[in-house]
């Protein structure tokens, strides 16, 4: 907790589908929070919405760089008008985007990359590791081949 009374303000990014399972599973880890979802796709904003604040940002990837402008853009809006304590993302380039902008306004970042990546880091993993303050793998040679990363066992 923040201030002893205030609720930590939680952003849990993740893209729709796998990313978003993966991060469900430490939905102990944040329960006494204040979170939001950042995602990308609409299907799962209803069953995100038990959690706290919804919002939807859209696909992208960087064969689509005017669809990468638009998530920037609006994972900027998200990032100012949450301004998290913390930032806990699975991935992928909107869980990118958010980390980067909510670290420059002093949000602690924790990475989660996903179990799929066995033998090398996600693009936005490779990234976001510059900045994270905790940064997670679920293999324990990506842990050894990487600066900066943990491994602590299966985490999801």
């Amino acid at each position: 907790m923040v201030d002893g009374a205030k609720k930590l303000r939680v952003c849990l990014v993740s893209s729709a589908g796998g990313h978003t399972s993966q991060l469900l599973e430490l939905a102990e880890s944040w329960k006494e929070s204040r979170p939001c979802w950042v995602t990308t796709g609409d299907v799962i904003k209803e069953r995100l919405s038990k959690y706290g604040k919804v919002y939807v940002v859209g696909e992208c990837n960087r064969r689509q760089p005017l669809r990468v402008l638009l998530v920037l853009l609006r994972c900027m809006r998200i990032a100012l008008r949450e301004r998290p304590d913390v930032v806990i993302s699975t991935g992928a380039a909107a869980g990118c985007m958010v980390c980067f902008l909510s670290k420059l306004f002093g949000a602690k970042i924790v990475w989660i990359d996903s179990i799929t990546n066995v033998y090398r880091l996600s693009l936005s993993g490779r990234l976001v590791r510059l900045i994270a303050d905790l940064f997670l793998v679920q293999w324990p040679e990506l842990a050894e081949k990487y600066p900066k990363v943990e491994y602590v066992g299966a985490v999801i």
